[in-house]
């Protein structure tokens, strides 16, 4: 009985980051194509959205899918926050993959719709589906520009620095010894993260900062007609780096928190009423 409770528990879990995940998708790669391919066929071009809107939306997305699972699973809805909160964090090894599965597969079904939904505008824009519209559903270096000359190690190097700085920032808006947001704001601080780092760190690799957000469209993009879909504009294998280089990153950010502020917290001699850390609801 117990252990048909925990399969329960967990199902309800992998559901809840497939969900949240597929809505985080939803509205990151449904803004880029709007910017990219819908103001693309504006007069003039642009007419549709900028890069902050793209940053906005991404943010949005977050904050949404956060508010969809938090209860139920934590809202990871990132596989580089998951790996990260087993490593610190006490979060069960044993549902690192399912999470990190769950995740990939809702930002897949995700990037299918948004390919379905905008399949004539692509279409239009990019006949040939290529590089031209690929950054719509995964990331590429220098945001597919030749001109900005970053290669994939200067894309790792940006990976792992972005993703460093979400996870330092993630814990520290929900360690509950900290100051952690209150009235259940926290989902909304978060996005606001990710809108900062989208905006400060954005020209290098495109912030992926999540392998489930960049492996799952990618996949999705490949099996819909970009055959260019694992190749940046320099013709190189690149898939790997917006997964190892969030992984990288994120156990250094969530390292540095512990090292220089969560472990030199000042302990509670009693946690307020209700309180649970993150990890522990899980």
């Amino acid at each position: 009985m117990a252990e048909r409770r925990r399969s329960s528990v967990l199902i309800g879990e992998l559901a809840a980051e497939f969900t949240g995940t597929m809505v985080l998708i939803l509205f990151g790669a449904g803004v880029v194509a709007q910017v990219v391919a819908g103001g693309g066929l504006t007069n003039p071009p642009g007419g549709l959205g900028n890069h902050d809107s793209v940053a906005w939306a991404w943010g949005l997305g977050v904050t949404l899918g956060v508010y969809v699972a938090a209860r139920l699973s934590g809202a990871h809805l990132n596989p580089a926050v998951t790996v990260s909160l087993a490593a610190f964090k006490g979060f069960s090894w044993r549902k690192v993959l399912p999470y990190c599965l769950a995740q990939t597969l809702g930002a897949f079904v995700a990037a299918l719709v948004v390919r379905w939904n905008y399949t004539e505008v692509l279409g239009r824009y990019d006949p040939g589906h290529t590089l031209k519209t690929q950054f719509v559903f995964s990331t590429l270096p220098g945001n597919g520009s030749i001109a900005f000359g970053v290669h994939e190690w200067g894309a790792f190097r940006d990976q792992v620095i972005g993703t460093a700085l979400l996870l330092l920032l993630i814990l520290a808006v929900t360690d509950l010894l900290n100051t952690p947001p209150g009235a259940n704001l926290g989902p909304l601080i978060i996005g606001l993260i990710v809108v900062a780092i989208g905006m400060a760190f954005g020209t290098n690799a495109g912030y992926a900062i999540n392998p489930a957000r960049d492996f799952g469209p990618r996949l999705a993009s490949f099996i819909t007609g970009y055959g260019s879909a694992w190749r940046d504009q320099w013709g190189n294998l690149y898939f790997w780096v917006p997964i190892a280089g969030p992984l990288v990153g994120g156990l250094l950010g969530a390292w540095l928190y512990q090292a220089l502020v969560g472990t030199r917290m000042p302990r509670a001699e009693k946690e307020p009423p209700g309180s649970v850390p993150p990890s522990e609801t899980r």
